[in-house]
């Protein structure tokens, strides 16, 4: 009776011990959400962070990466991740007004003349700093991706302001975006990228603004008739966690994630411009949409009608903010 009892007990620790290291060795499952083809600079940057994570942590870390809104959309991926649900996204930074207003920054007009200057206030302490802006409200940055310059497409030809007056113009959720059409007395229209090509298709919008990148994946190159060469604002993404979920992580794991968010930061970073112009001359030997560049007279039209948005979100942002970003250029 004491032998089957003894026997029993230890049959039990075994049981236990057996499903302790099947329960240690079960690998950490990182879902990551974004809405753009594996093709863009954000596409290219979050299939690096896989191959380099499951390289790094073989059996410890599987990486589901979720491309074109296959898993969520940008407008609900935050509340999402906030509930456990995905624990990776890289949203525009136009996407986080509702958790601080301080990435509202990149989204006014004219502020950066390319990529280079956007790369370099990013990575001053300022732009640095705003990683952390929103640890309060559970999120954590972990680095910035690129995409490109944005251009804006119609289908009449915007030389001048005056030309987008009564335009109808997709944009994401962002105030600053909302003021910067109103300024040129357009419409603006807050839809997902996801709905943008049928808006376009049948109608529903005139316009849009995005990256050449996005342009040409997502063939708005197709439904557009004009896109002028204004490189107005930037379309940049936040590589951004759950904080909860990032400094739980264990020790033996979060340092090698966090070498390989560096290593697809600058992967898909180096190649941005490149896909930026390769995009750029694909779309114009489609010969679907005629490429328009301003003169200079015409760009500084542009530049002047929209320069007032600048001054009326300075409280939202912070005249520091503004003024690090613009000392860059």
């Amino acid at each position: 009776m004491r032998v089957s009892a003894l026997l029993g007990s230890a049959l039990t620790a075994i049981g236990l011990v057996t499903a302790a290291a099947t329960a240690q060795a079960a690998p950490i499952t990182i879902k990551f959400s974004h809405v753009v083809a594996e093709t863009t600079p954000k596409g290219v940057a979050a299939l690096e962070f896989k191959r380099c994570a499951e390289a790094a942590l073989p059996g410890k870390v599987v990486v589901e990466v979720y491309p074109n809104s296959q898993l969520f959309n940008d407008d609900n991926v935050l509340e999402a991740m906030l509930l456990g649900d995905v624990h990776m996204a890289a949203p525009s930074l136009s996407k986080f007004e509702d958790y601080t207003k301080a990435f509202q920054v990149f989204d006014l007009p004219f502020l950066f003349k390319d990529l280079a200057e956007v790369d370099k206030f990013q990575q001053s302490p300022k732009g640095q700093e705003l990683l952390q802006s929103m640890a309060d409200k559970g999120l954590l940055g972990l680095g910035y991706w690129h995409n490109g310059m944005k251009q804006m497409s119609a289908n009449k030809p915007l030389r001048v302001p005056e030309d987008a007056n009564g335009l109808k113009f997709r944009i994401q959720q962002s105030d600053v975006l909302e003021a910067q059409f109103e300024q040129l007395g357009a419409v603006p229209i807050k839809k997902p990228f996801s709905e943008v090509f049928t808006l376009l298709q049948t109608n529903a919008i005139d316009g849009a603004e995005n990256p050449w990148s996005n342009i040409y994946s997502q063939k708005f190159h197709e439904v557009q008739d004009y896109i002028t060469e204004t490189n107005h604002g930037v379309l940049d993404y936040l590589l951004v966690t759950s904080a909860e979920f990032w400094n739980g992580l264990p020790d033996d794991v979060r340092p090698q994630l966090d070498d390989c968010v560096a290593q697809a930061t600058k992967a898909g970073n180096d190649k941005a411009l490149d896909i930026a112009m390769a995009d750029r001359d694909k779309i114009k030997a489609a010969g679907t949409s005629e490429i328009l560049q301003l003169t200079d007279e015409e760009l500084a039209k542009w530049q002047e009608a929209m320069k007032p948005v600048w001054e009326k979100f300075e409280g939202d942002i912070g005249k520091d903010v503004i003024e690090a970003a613009a000392a860059i250029n």
